[in-house]
């Protein structure tokens, strides 16, 4: 998977046709989707580059704001692993060079189906990173999605990830 849909609850379907919509439009003829046994949250593993995915998503949603009814949030991910704080900390190590030295981050953690303690895995995942940390204001995200025993993670720009609600308020501003 590179890609976690979140929707409504009750709504799974009509989400993942409008996912495969958009993801064969943008020339993927044969994503994988899958909706989750957890209410509201779908996946998928697309050819395409799920950063990309997520700008051309946003660009139809700036345009039409009507294109996008089903997908509520869209994330990208870039390497998935087991669900263990040693394997998230050596991924996150792996990926600390796309935070550029004069940068700073924040952690941001999305448990769901796991007890894994949010606090230790940011402990461990800042001991890797020398970067100064900003939760108000950071340049990238370390972003650690947690779904059972999978958890994809990456590190983005905040704009990397839609809010379809959030992005749909900022035209009306």
């Amino acid at each position: 998977m590179n890609l976690i849909v979140t929707c409504a609850r009750h709504l799974e379907s009509e989400t993942e046709d409008e996912l495969r919509g958009f993801l064969e439009e943008f020339g993927d003829s044969d994503p994988k989707v899958i909706i989750t046994n957890m209410s509201g949250i779908l996946t998928a593993d697309t050819k395409l580059d799920p950063v990309k995915v997520v700008g051309k998503i946003k660009e139809m949603l700036l345009d039409e704001p009507w294109s996008v009814r089903y997908c509520l949030r869209i994330i990208p991910l870039q390497k998935i692993v087991e669900t263990k704080i040693e394997e998230i900390q050596k991924v996150v190590e792996e990926l600390s060079d796309r935070i550029s030295k004069d940068e700073k981050y924040r952690i941001s953690i999305e448990k769901r189906n796991s007890d894994l303690s949010s606090q230790v895995i940011i402990k461990k995942i800042a001991s890797k990173i020398e970067n100064q940390v900003s939760l108000e204001f950071p340049d990238k995200v370390v972003l650690i999605e947690i779904l059972g025993n999978k958890t994809g993670i990456s590190i983005l720009k905040k704009s990397d990830i839609l809010s379809t609600e959030k992005t749909k308020r900022s035209i009306s501003e």
